[in-house]
């Protein structure tokens, strides 16, 4: 299928959050050569239209990179598409093929290809292009068979105090480095019970004192990477998640974090029993220990109010253990409505086995470009993929071609 061609041919163009012109250089000249007009915005936002630009069809350019990534070495197995070692990048690179194939057809449509999803919204907070749709079809949704008509808001917050060190010669001194841990999407992932590598080793070593640490990947990713200096008053061993060597005596950070680390109240805070999702969440996403102590996690809420409660909630906890708080990155939720374009969604779906109404405890673009444009109609659809933002990450190939027919009969 011409879209998995093109997927194949994106999986190998470097496009990591924050490091995304190559692919958008390529996403450009595709558009040129099939005879569109291309606008890009300061943001990084592609715009590519015809003549007719009555519906928007958009997906995010850039992807999560985990493992190996941005070196991705794709292989298929028992219809899943997936890569060696690394992120697939399916999230939202499907997206983007579909959209890319649709216009090879020389399909009447605005296609918007917005940047750097993945690290806080930022081509949809900053578009600079005019849209002139009245309606949005999202390509960033991950389980087919639903049309998606709301997600959770975000906030990230980062903690942070300095740190002070001491010798301590009577302790024994291990290197630590975290082992099988899956990782995971912190949003559409958190009721997953995958075990978060930071709150694991706050009970495997929750007696001893830090003299470096390192861990998390990213503020939307559930933790499997973990490395530091530890030292301890008796003698730990190393498990099924945790290898642990000798190492020399280091200076330690005169404070007691375990405490801090087993408390905070991470996963799941509330069910939206609606819709079956999460209502909020929250993520213990990454922790340093060097100079300073960092400690960042990610907030969710399905409602603009619930997310102003887990953020004062959160920067209280923070800091009642004596660290500073900033509050990063907020973006608001897109409040479940069924509009008409939706239904006429669902009616297409149907003939393809699916069309349930669904929200999803994850950030969608749509929330930003609903408070953007207030009388567009929005829905979300996607093929199924498993654990994004992982070296897990894999897509279901059967979903693709109804997903592509799916969106070249709404384009019309």
């Amino acid at each position: 299928m011409r879209v998995l061609t093109i997927f194949e041919r994106i999986a190998q163009i470097p496009h990591c959050s924050g490091n995304t012109g190559q692919l958008g250089e390529f996403i450009q000249s595709f558009a040129k050569r099939c005879g569109y007009r291309v606008e890009k915005d300061e943001a990084g936002n592609i715009l590519c239209y015809r003549q007719e630009r009555d519906i928007c069809l958009q997906a995010h350019y850039d992807m999560v990179c985990v493992g190996k990534a941005p070196q991705i070495q794709l292989f298929e197995k028992d219809g899943w598409l997936g890569a060696q070692g690394s992120s697939l990048g399916a999230d939202n690179g499907i997206g983007v093929a579909i959209m890319l194939a649709l216009m090879e057809g020389r399909s009447e449509a605005e296609f918007l290809f917005t940047n750097d999803e993945e690290i806080g919204l930022v081509g949809a907070k900053g578009l600079g292009l005019e849209l002139k749709a009245s309606r949005m079809l999202n390509l960033d949704s991950e389980e087919f068979g639903k049309v998606y008509v709301g997600c959770a808001g975000g906030v990230d917050l980062i903690a942070s105090k300095s740190c002070i060190k001491k010798r301590a010669d009577h302790l024994y001194f291990y290197s630590v480095t975290a082992k099988n841990f899956p990782g995971g999407h912190s949003g559409v992932d958190i009721d997953k019970d995958i075990p978060n590598a930071i709150k694991a080793f706050a009970y495997f070593a929750k007696e001893s004192r830090v003299a470096w640490l390192s861990a998390g990947e990213r503020l939307n990713s559930i933790p499997a990477h973990l490395q530091g200096v530890v030292a301890t008053k008796k003698p730990l061993l190393s498990n099924e998640w945790f290898d642990v060597m000798p190492m020399q005596v280091q200076s330690v950070v005169d404070k007691d974090i375990w405490t801090m680390v087993c408390s905070f109240a991470d996963g799941v805070r509330g069910w939206q029993k609606e819709f079956t999702i999460p209502s909020r969440s929250a993520n213990l996403a990454k922790i340093s220990v060097h100079e300073n102590l960092v400690v960042e996690c990610s907030l969710r809420a399905n409602s603009d109010e619930d997310l102003d409660r887990l953020e004062c909630e959160y920067e209280a906890f923070f800091k009642s253990f004596g660290l500073e708080v900033e509050a990063r990155d907020r973006y608001g939720a897109w409040k479940p409505v069924i509009t008409p374009f939706a239904k006429e969604v669902r009616r297409v779906y149907e003939r393809y086995g699916g069309g349930y109404f669904a929200a999803i405890h994850a950030g969608l673009e749509c929330a930003v470009f609903a408070q953007k444009y207030p009388s567009m109609q929005i829905a979300s659809i996607g093929p199924t993929i498993h654990s994004p933002h992982s070296v897990h990450e894999r897509l279901k190939l059967a979903d693709v071609e109804p997903i592509f027919a799916i969106a070249k009969e709404l384009i019309g």
